[in-house]
C-alpha cells in the first residue's frame, strides 16, 4: 500500500513541477506590469455562432477581468504590510498542502475501500447504534387508490383493496391502468411530504385525523374517491426503522471504513519514513 501511495505522490510532484510557464510577449494578448495573458487562454471562451461584435465584447471583458485581478494583486503586494503578507503566504502554503493531501488520500481510498456492505453488518451496526438514528418527521406505511367514483369496477376495486391476500393484490395490479394514481406496497416507509403530494386532501393541520396505524378510510372529492389503508405510523424523534435508514447506514459504514483506511495509511507512510531514515525528531 505504501509503495502505491509513494508512486501517486511522485506523480503529483511531477505534475506540479511541470505547470505551464508564464506567457511571454510573443504569445501575449495583454500585459499588466511583468505579467502576460497568453492568447491560448482565450481559446474556447467564445461560443460557436457568436457574432463578431459579441465575440470582441466577450474577449475584451475576459481580458479586463484578468487585468483587474492582476492590478489588484500588485496593489495588494505593495500596500499590505510584511507581517500580513507572511501570514497570507503561510495560509497559501497550508492550503496547497491540504489540497494535494486531500486529492492524494481520496485517490488512495477510492482504490482500496470496500463499498460492499453485507446485510448482516448493516443489521449489527443498526442494532448497536439505533438510538443515534431518529426520525426528523413523521413516517408512514400505507397503500392507496385514487379512481373515478363512477367507475364501473369501483366496488370490485374496493373489495380487493380492503382484502389482504396476495390474489387480490394481483387483481389490483392488473387493474392498475384504470386508477388515476395508486401505491400498493405498504411495506415502504414514506415521509409526510410525500403523503401530502399523493393525498392532497391531507395537510399538516388535519393529518392527525387520518394518519393512524391500522385504519382504512375513503375520501371523496368532486370527481374521484381515495381509498386509503394506513399500516403503521412513526412520529417524529422516534427510532428510525431499519429499512428506511438502510442507505444512510451503508454510507456511514463506508465512511467509517474510509476513515480507518486513512488512519492506517498515515501510520504506514510515517512508519516507512522512520524505517528509511526519512523522518526523525531532533531532541
Amino acid at each position: 500500500m505504501v509503495r502505491k501511495a509513494l508512486l501517486l505522490f511522485f506523480a503529483l510532484v511531477v505534475f506540479s513541477c511541470n505547470k505551464k510557464q508564464e506567457a511571454g510577449p510573443d504569445t501575449a494578448a495583454a500585459r499588466v506590469n511583468s505579467a502576460y495573458l497568453d492568447r491560448e487562454e482565450l481559446k474556447g471562451i467564445v461560443p460557436e455562432g457568436t457574432s463578431k461584435q459579441d465575440s470582441i465584447a466577450i474577449i475584451k471583458s475576459y481580458i479586463d477581468r484578468w487585468a483587474s485581478q492582476k492590478l489588484m494583486y500588485d496593489a495588494a503586494v505593495v500596500n499590505i504590510g510584511a507581517d500580513k503578507q507572511q501570514e497570507l503566504d503561510g495560509l497559501i502554503k497550508q492550503y496547497t498542502t491540504d489540497l494535494y493531501t486531500k486529492a492524494y488520500l481520496e485517490e488512495m481510498v477510492k482504490q482500496s475501500v470496500d463499498t460492499v456492505v453485507p446485510q448482516e453488518e448493516l443489521v449489527k451496526y443498526y442494532n448497536a447504534n439505533k438510538q443515534n438514528f431518529r426520525t426528523t418527521g413523521t413516517l408512514v406505511r400505507l397503500k392507496y387508490i385514487r379512481m373515478d367514483k363512477e367507475h364501473p369496477k369501483f366496488s370490485l376495486a374496493r373489495q380487493r383493496f380492503l382484502s389482504g391476500n396476495k390474489k387480490d393484490l394481483k387483481t389490483l395490479n392488473e387493474m392498475a391502468l384504470q386508477f388515476k394514481s395508486y401505491a400498493f406496497n405498504d411495506s415502504i416507509w414514506t415521509d409526510m411530504n410525500s403523503i401530502y403530494q399523493k393525498l392532497p386532501f391531507i395537510n399538516p393541520d388535519n393529518r392527525d385525523k387520518y394518519m393512524h396505524g391500522g385504519t382504512s378510510f375513503q375520501y371523496p372529492d368532486s370527481l374521484d374517491v381515495y381509498m386509503v389503508k394506513v399500516t403503521k405510523v412513526i412520529d417524529r424523534n422516534q427510532i428510525a426503522p431499519f429499512e428506511y435508514i438502510k442507505p444512510t447506514l451503508q454510507q456511514v459504514i463506508i465512511n467509517n471504513r474510509k476513515l480507518e483506511l486513512i488512519k492506517k495509511f498515515q501510520k504506514e507512510i510515517t512508519d516507512d519514513a522512520i524505517k528509511n531514515n526519512k523522518y526523525e525528531i531532533y531532541k
